[in-house]
């Protein structure tokens, strides 16, 4: 059989899927001079293949099936499995509509397809309902799937076959990829915390794999691309510590030469836990911050994190040469116009490589859109995008929630503490004169915003 994988590029902005907002997706729509440069260089710096595709590939040329992979035309073959999301689910399902016009019988996977399969059911002849592998393995035994197809969560992940990339990515020069491409590994799936907004948590329980297990991977993968770059895509990558030592211990006990960033919580790391990653490799980590309120993250179901460790996170990553990224979400039901600015405030002092904002965005099979559904206003569920305003707030209106997004990147980005930070010259620049220099610029930045709140109040 020739299976098609389709993992869609979209048309417009800045799209991430997969395992973005647990696999919803997200697209950032360019507003500023500072969020184009932004997209832009997430475009050329973060591009990453879909790990649930790579392992549907794994599994159906374990069984000797042909497998064919596109990210725009629809070729020739007998099946297509297309990779869902709630943010593109149009192109998707119009990709599909001609496939299945050209013969092709089309099956969706992903989190958008398991719980709003009314968006795709008409496109379809068959939806995958969970963790793709189940019923894929079906499939690939010759068993016809048709309508919704419960797929079962894997309990032993050493159980699957590595992702096969080299059917996913186009070859250079003997090897799978160039060398600015990530390489997602998924050492666990699902999360141990109980975040009420979070979507990682609603489709499958949370595993991981044996350390013996993903060190096989990492060196298989080194083996394969010289020096690869490995993206952990773990909702909570270091939540056990003794596991993630002994990783590092293997990776290096092996001696395999890699680079690689994860996603965690601050207070899962620590000083000698972060030189052990260090050595093994690490160089990026990304984590939620989401809002400066302890208060607010309660009623969200998110433990806080004392200032004190999250500034000696980043410092001692700063000092091992590590790149930090933090995310913080604006729009929480209890914020109001201060607490936003302090967050932004925050996200400044804090002093990351990196900052993520995002507006509050219910998603839907998560335990906070049953508080938030009565509030929904967006009926466009592509709008569920992380930039979009979908639910009326109690304290902000639409506009003032966008115009307090766009001041978050202008003030993290256009100012001389980024560059210093993205450039890593900590060391060589003075802070006080830096703290200065940063002043002058987030005053130029008030005043500017002030002319545009006052320019909004009299139109």
């Amino acid at each position: 059989m020739r299976v098609v994988l389709a993992d869609l590029a979209a048309a417009e902005g800045l799209v991430s899927k997969d395992t973005v907002a647990g696999g919803y997706g997200s697209r950032l729509m360019p507003f500023s001079r500072v969020t184009r440069v932004y997209c832009h260089y997430k475009k050329r710096r973060l591009a990453q293949p879909s790990i649930q595709l790579g392992y549907v590939a794994a599994i159906l040329a374990r069984h000797g099936h042909e497998v064919v992979f596109t990210k725009d035309e629809v070729p020739e073959g007998d099946a297509a499995i297309v990779l869902s999301s709630l943010v593109d689910y149009r192109r998707e399902t119009c990709w599909a509509d001609e496939a299945r016009r050209r013969g092709l019988r089309v099956g969706f996977i992903g989190l958008a397809a398991s719980k709003l399969p009314s968006l795709f059911e008409d496109h379809a002849d068959f939806l995958i309902q969970g963790e793709p592998e189940t019923a894929v393995t079906r499939l690939a035994l010759g068993q016809p799937l048709t309508g919704a197809v419960p797929s079962p969560p894997v309990n032993d992940l050493d159980s699957l076959p590595f992702p096969r990339w080299d059917l996913l990515t186009a070859r250079k020069r003997g090897l799978w990829t160039p060398a600015s491409l990530k390489i997602p590994v998924l050492s666990s799936r699902g999360c141990p915390e109980f975040c009420t907004y979070c979507p990682h948590r609603i489709l499958a329980p949370f595993r991981a794999r044996s350390v013996r297990n993903v060190a096989d991977e990492l060196e298989y993968l080194c083996e394969e691309v010289r020096f690869p770059f490995v993206v952990f895509r773990d909702a909570l990558f270091t939540e056990n510590r003794e596991r993630c030592l002994a990783l590092c211990d293997e990776i290096q006990a092996r001696g395999l030469r890699l680079r690689f960033a994860c996603e965690t919580r601050l207070d899962s790391l620590d000083p000698p836990l972060l030189k052990a990653l260090r050595q093994a490799g690490l160089s990026a980590v990304s984590f939620g911050v989401e809002t400066v309120s302890p208060a607010t993250l309660r009623r969200a179901g998110r433990r806080p994190i004392p200032e004190a460790h999250q500034r000696l996170v980043v410092d001692t990553c700063h000092r091992l040469g590590v790149i930090t990224i933090a995310y913080y979400v604006l729009g929480f039901l209890q914020d109001t116009w201060d607490s936003i600015a302090a967050t932004i405030d925050y996200s400044i002092s804090l002093a990351t490589t990196f900052a993520q904002f995002k507006l509050m965005t219910p998603y839907p099979g998560t335990p906070m859109w049953r508080q938030f559904e009565p509030l929904v206003i967006e009926k466009d569920w592509q709008k569920f995008d992380g930039y979009t305003v979908t639910f009326r707030h109690p304290n902000l209106t639409p506009d003032e929630l966008r115009f307090l997004l766009g001041a978050a990147y202008a003030r993290f980005y256009a100012r001389p503490g980024f560059l210093v930070n993205y450039y890593r010259l900590r060391d060589f620049v003075s802070l006080a004169l830096l703290e200065r220099l940063d002043r002058r610029v987030l005053g130029w930045h008030a005043r500017k915003e002030m002319r545009l709140v006052s320019r909004a109040v009299e139109c």
